[in-house]
């Protein structure tokens, strides 16, 4: 282990598996985990690239979210820019990192894309309503935070391989997190941590998964996660709803 790195250990992998071992060994104690498996039958599995979801989708306007530090009165989770997914894709073909597709319902604006998946009756109460898509290109970095709404998360992956660290909630207090909010301080480079500067870093003890097309990772409510893109790459986000109102 790099003495200048977070501490870190592999996220479990599983190739299979049930409802109830699912239930039991990683929704009850949430703890992640890398299902290699799961979009097996899934037609999205083989036909969701970059080329194929332009062809469904080429014409609809995205928002689009940089990943540079907001400036004067700019709000941080505001969108940078709106363009067709054409355009974004061939961004993204020529290069661009910066530029992220964050949060999106493109099935909402492609319906015909919800033939290509199916919510796995594995112990969740997934959101039906709600599968979101996020995109970035090589090298892009999504600062470190964790979902305000507190759900559990079955993230499915397509394209080329995604990093993600995963940080569980109980360790908040190590994060220097912005106060009342749900990101990280973004001068902080959790692939390059200052440990100097930030010395409660030290004490953290992550997981650490790598997404290959067809992976699904299980976050659950509450996991702080950094995510680094290898190449141009998408997930899907499927949600289950909270597990208690408060």
């Amino acid at each position: 282990m790099n003495s200048t790195a977070i501490k870190r250990s592999p996220v479990p992998r599983v190739a299979h598996i049930g409802k109830a071992e699912f239930i039991r060994h990683f929704k009850q104690p949430a703890r992640p985990v890398v299902i290699e498996r799961l979009t097996q039958d899934w037609p999205a599995r083989a036909k969701w690239t970059l080329d194929y979801i332009q062809s469904i989708a080429g014409d609809v306007m995205v928002p689009v979210y940089a990943s540079q530090r907001a400036r004067d009165k700019q709000h941080q989770h505001a969108a940078a820019a709106r363009m067709p997914l054409r355009e974004y894709f061939d961004l993204l073909r020529a290069g661009e990192n910066n530029l992220r597709m964050f949060f999106f319902n493109l099935l909402a604006k492609a319906p015909v894309l919800r033939q290509d998946f199916q919510f796995p009756d594995i112990g969740l109460k997934l959101y039906k309503d709600l599968p979101v898509l996020f995109m970035g290109g090589k090298g892009a970095k999504v600062q470190m935070h964790f979902d305000i709404d507190l759900a559990d998360i079955l993230l499915c992956h397509f394209g080329a391989k995604k990093r993600v660290l995963l940080i569980p909630p109980e360790q908040t207090r190590f994060m220097y997190h912005v106060p009342f909010s749900f990101s990280a301080l973004f001068d902080i480079d959790f692939s390059n941590p200052d440990f100097k500067k930030y010395p409660a870093l030290r004490r953290i003890e992550a997981g650490y998964a790598e997404l290959n097309h067809g992976d699904v990772l299980y976050i659950p409510p509450g996991y702080w996660h950094y995510v680094t893109y290898d190449d141009i790459s998408f997930s899907m986000s499927l949600r289950a709803f909270p597990r208690t109102p408060k």
